[in-house]
């Protein structure tokens, strides 16, 4: 097969293609903000910013493996959770992810509920499940207040078509 056609082809195949989720998932997935990357480092949080410098420098796999041995520690679990969840998305297991954001909508804790709303849209894009996708935007675009409605909104557009 002559090169040209490898360099067509191949991408198409591999669901490269403009209109691939794959490509809709590249697109709308923002890691979650990194607030923890500037603490003064502490003999208590060394390994957590350890693992942040990793998620900083989108090695999200790294990341995770560390961020997976915080979980017995954290005082904030549902922060780490979160961290977690974006690990997942930016390093292509969604379904990962979705398991660490149903832990933190079924927390006692709300802190993080607008946001594991937005990043399970996020997971339901990327693996695929474009009609929930498409539902979860438009219920968050339709909220009168939301972090993620601006998202949700250009999200939904696409996926309407």
């Amino acid at each position: 097969m002559p090169k040209i056609w490898i360099s067509i082809v191949v991408p198409v195949l591999m669901g490269c293609g403009g209109n691939s989720t794959s490509g809709r998932c590249d697109a709308f997935f923002v890691p979650y903000p990194d607030l923890i990357s500037d603490r003064p480092r502490t003999p208590e949080n060394a390994s957590l910013i350890d693992a942040m410098a990793a998620y900083s420098d989108n090695e999200f796999a790294k990341a995770a493996e560390l961020l997976n041995k915080e979980l017995n520690s954290a005082q904030n679990v549902e922060q780490i959770r979160m961290y977690l969840a974006s690990c997942y998305l930016g390093s292509g297991r969604p379904f990962d992810a979705e398991l660490q954001l149903d832990f933190i909508e079924n927390a006692d804790r709300q802190n993080y509920a607008e946001a594991a709303e937005w990043y399970t849209v996020l997971c339901w894009l990327c693996s695929d499940q474009v009609d929930r996708a498409l539902e979860g935007a438009v219920a968050i675009a339709g909220k009168e207040r939301h972090t993620y409605k601006q998202q949700a909104a250009e999200l939904a557009k696409p996926l309407r078509t």
